[in-house]
């Protein structure tokens, strides 16, 4: 029997959104106040979904305790009071939400214990994004 898992995780960034492609006054126009130069920060929440079979003897797709140390290894550490722009994932792309959702979900990946469905990361009580992976992408599954 297969079951799919959501798990949340909660953590809070900064970052600016530019692009060194634009000069100064498109930048603004494009990014308006998220482009200020000091940055912003939101409190980001994470739902990564996961799907396996439900283990027999556990009656779980996976361990919850190994997926919580996972995330706080590989996304918690790396991503918790951080500017985002201040990291490697982030050198050579503007640091959009949208982005961070592809980070996160090729992170996830990295989680063996189950099958990575897609990550879910909301940014604002308006704005939320979601990553299935390029495979879903291509086959218009998501």
């Amino acid at each position: 029997m297969r079951a799919h898992l959501n798990r949340r995780y909660h953590f809070s960034a900064s970052h600016r959104l530019h692009t060194e492609s634009y000069d100064a006054v498109k930048n603004l126009t494009v990014f308006g106040k998220c482009n200020n130069p000091h940055g912003h920060g939101h409190n980001y929440t994470v739902r990564v979904t996961l799907s396996g079979q439900v283990d027999p003897a556990t009656g779980m797709v996976c361990s919850l305790s190994e997926l919580d140390a996972f995330a706080q290894a590989n996304l918690l550490a790396r991503f918790d009071h951080t500017n985002l722009n201040t990291l490697d994932c982030f050198a050579n792309i503007v640091s959009t939400t949208e982005n961070l959702s592809i980070e996160i979900y090729r992170i996830f990946q990295g989680f063996t214990a189950a099958h990575l469905e897609r990550v879910h990361v909301e940014e604002t009580s308006n704005n939320s994004f979601d990553y299935a992976g390029e495979a879903a992408l291509a086959s218009g599954s998501f």
